[in-house]
């Protein structure tokens, strides 16, 4: 899986674009990361500006929009009515996918260290990267504001994590507040009620810091207070979640809206299903949930799942039907049409000249990927169509899975089939992949030739180039052969287990996978047979042959099963 982190910083400027746009320019002279959104607000007179991208990119981004701001933004003039301790104020970084939230914490301790050591900005590091247990709360590291800063950097116990002194630096730029946190997701909730007073219950209901309460548990009863004097709450439902009722004048219905700021806690799912649970006992029904911003694909799929297993379905189906899924479970389409293209943040990151270069065979229909395939050019060739075959025979492994899992009368058996269908569904993804990458290796192999050999430095950087890259076109076929292979328990399982109407799609799938792995293994010998040095082939070579032999044992199982079940 590809680590991506997502960067939210806010800067302490809202009103003078010219100021907004060059810092938003910084961040995207980084061509690795993606700027997402740019939020200016007049009254706050700050700018919430979210970008992600690989974790190494988005550092540098995150440092050259601190490093800009440093220059244009002079704390001791900015007035606005949003809490703010610095030019870059707080510096968030937020696991998306791939990364866990202590690695992002990591990086964030790193990140202020750098800022504080190469531009002198003092930093405080809160949440996850917070040294000190009482910094995990924003509130602390800012308290007082710019104005405090410098009581707080004469004081030992007070002063930030970097920087001690409040010099001409730390005048201007002030202090940064650096971070790592859980995805945020921001959510509504639309309820089938014109009534902020019964969405505002619902909300009292579910959030974790719940309502006040009242004598005889009423909604009007006096206060209740503890011995010190102190407001008794009682608390929600959802851990980490903060919730109030609204009236949308746009959409002429109320609304719970909610912030979700552990998903690895509560998850999106979960939090409908419970203010489902909670709008229910009020009489009220939930119909449809509004998604504000982005999310990770990853709560997507965990809902669609959630969601397939409370049908008793399988969810070795497609990542684009199990969001499906999702979008219909929740009704995120209640209010306006929902593309994941446009809300999920692994999408919005992929460039699609890239992604189509990448995936050039794969993207094609079947009819121009055969005539593709019959032109004179040398690739596509074998390698790619094994790939291609060993992907098929996978696929057909699949269905027979997932047409187990929902026969008639094998309720009980879908958690089997659909764990099945699962493996199957990873193994189409890396097969895929290997369409293109088999082409890719050979055409790796073509560029080599193009290079310059008129100096014997140049004649040997060829020939390495060349040994490298022929290397690499046997290593790939070699990975078609294993993960292949891989698809041959899984049909000698469904002709032995599936539907028994399916048994000649298992056996096609033990042939298809078959013949691509020794396909494959051609492909293996051919590349093999090209390198100079002999000693990195012969492992190559000996694991290829006892693949095929290995697939071959596993196939006539298969077709034996098979041929059990359709005999007349």
């Amino acid at each position: 899986m590809k680590r991506i982190i997502e960067c939210v910083p806010n800067y302490s400027e809202g009103r003078n674009r010219t100021v907004i746009d060059r810092i938003v320019e910084a961040i995207a002279s980084v061509k690795e990361v993606r700027v997402l959104d740019v939020d200016p607000g007049e009254a706050t007179n700050r700018t919430v500006v979210t970008f992600v991208g690989e974790p190494e990119p988005v550092l540098e981004a995150a440092f050259r929009g601190a490093r800009k701001a440093l220059e244009l933004i002079d704390m001791r003039l900015h007035h606005g009515a949003h809490p703010r301790s610095g030019a870059t104020d707080v510096l968030p970084l937020i696991p998306v996918s791939g990364i866990t939230l202590e690695e992002c914490a990591v990086l964030a301790r790193g990140l202020a260290e750098r800022l504080y050591k190469e531009l002198g900005i003092p930093c405080y590091c809160y949440e996850a990267a917070a040294f000190k247990p009482e910094r995990k709360n924003l509130a602390v590291c800012r308290a007082g504001e710019y104005e405090a800063l410098p009581e707080k950097m004469a004081d030992p116990d007070r002063r930030p994590d970097f920087g001690g002194t409040f010099d001409e630096t730390a005048a201007k730029a002030g202090a940064t507040n650096v971070g790592a946190r859980n995805f945020l997701v921001a959510v509504n909730f639309n309820l089938n009620t014109t009534s902020t007073r019964r969405a505002m219950a619902v909300a009292f209901d579910v959030r974790e810091k719940g309502r006040k309460a009242r004598e005889g548990g009423s909604l009007t009863g006096k206060l209740l207070k503890d011995g010190d004097g102190n407001q008794i709450w009682i608390p929600g439902t959802l851990k980490g979640c903060k919730a109030i009722g609204w009236f949308i004048d746009e959409y002429g219905i109320a609304q719970v809206s909610m912030n979700i700021t552990d998903i690895d806690a509560v998850p999106l799912h979960i939090a409908f299903e419970e203010v489902c649970r909670a709008a229910t006992a009020r009489g009220l029904r939930v119909t449809g949930t509004e998604i504000v911003g982005l999310v990770p694909k990853r709560v997507l799929l965990e809902a669609g799942r959630f969601y397939l297993e409370k049908q008793q379905r399988s969810l070795g189906i497609s990542e684009e039907e199990i969001i499906r899924i999702a979008v219909k479970s929740m009704s995120l389409d209640d209010l306006k049409p929902f593309n994941p293209r446009e809300k999920v943040i692994e999408y919005l990151m992929e460039d699609e000249a890239e992604l189509a270069a990448r995936e050039r065979l794969v993207r094609m229909s079947v009819k121009d990927f055969t005539v593709e395939t019959a032109s004179e050019s040398a690739a596509p060739g074998g390698g790619s169509i094994s790939a291609c075959m060993g992907a098929f025979g996978a696929a057909l492994a699949t269905m027979v899975a997932n047409l187990s899992a929902h026969k008639r009368g094998w309720d009980d058996r879908w958690k089997e089939f659909s764990d099945v269908a699962v493996r199957g569904q990873a193994l189409i993804s890396e097969l895929l992949a290997l369409i293109d990458e088999d082409t890719a290796a050979f055409n790796r192999i073509m560029d080599v030739f193009s290079m310059p050999k008129g100096t014997p430095e140049e004649k040997a950087a060829r020939d390495a180039a060349l040994e490298e890259a022929t290397l690499y076109a046997a290593s790939v076929p070699l990975r078609t052969m294993e993960t292949a292979l891989k698809a041959l328990p899984l049909a000698l399982e469904m002709a032995e287990k599936g539907n028994p109407a399916s048994a000649s799609d298992a056996g096609v799938a033990a042939l298809a996978a078959v013949a691509g792995i020794r396909g494959a293994a051609l492909n293996v010998r051919i590349n093999a047979s090209g390198l100079k040095d002999k000693t990195p082939a012969e492992p190559l070579l000996k694991r290829a042959d006892a693949i095929v032999t290995e697939a071959l044992a596993l196939q006539d199982k298969v077709l034996a099963t098979v041929n059990d079940h359709i005999s007349l």
